[in-house]
């Protein structure tokens, strides 16, 4: 795993796209300060860059840099969910601008998963996580149902798991300072 975390970090410092295994599907990557870096996933996704992406930051405290103020429903539906969740919040911060939602809102996960945990951490600071498909094609399931224009159109493939079956994206709930919830996606 060393090795391939050394890999991924020196693409996302070069502005580089990854694929990569995450807590729920395989993912396309990149440092979500970098906008250029950002631009290069729009485009390799085919997908409009007012549809914002979403991120995965190591812990608590990185989570903090990327948004002013953190709801305090946050940290009871983060511990406990069984399974991966992904919170919209408000006010992001600290990104690149065509990451954040033109609302200001940015989804970010926090993820259960030593890889991604070790990647955001080394990195220092938050990934893109976006399914590795093109916009309006299925979440392929396995690294075998990626398509060649992504396995192509990235700069860096993560040679770990490539065997798993991940078919279940995270939850996406909503959860703004004004204390409304809104579940987006089961």
């Amino acid at each position: 795993m060393q090795k391939e975390l050394f890999n991924a970090i020196k693409t996302l410092k070069e502005g580089g796209l990854i694929l990569y295994p995450t807590d729920t599907v395989w993912g396309i990557g990149c440092d979500a300060t970098n906008e250029e870096a950002v631009k290069k996933v729009y485009k390799l996704k085919e997908r409009e860059d007012s549809k914002a992406l979403i991120c995965l930051v190591a812990d608590d405290r990185m989570l903090n840099n990327y948004v002013k103020k953190i709801p305090e429903a946050a940290h009871s539906i983060i511990d406990i969910s069984e399974k991966p969740v992904t919170i919209i919040y408000d006010d992001a911060q600290n990104l690149a601008q065509n990451l954040v939602a033109n609302d200001g809102t940015i989804a970010i996960r926090i993820p259960d998963n030593e890889f991604c945990f070790q990647l955001s951490r080394r990195l220092n600071g938050a990934v893109v996580s976006t399914s590795a498909n093109i916009s309006g094609q299925p979440t392929p399931k396995s690294y075998q149902e990626i398509s060649p224009a992504i396995l192509k159109g990235v700069d860096y493939i993560v040679n770990l798991h490539r065997e798993k079956i991940c078919d279940k994206p995270s939850s996406i709930i909503k959860l703004g300072n004004n204390g409304i919830v809104k579940i987006i996606r089961k």
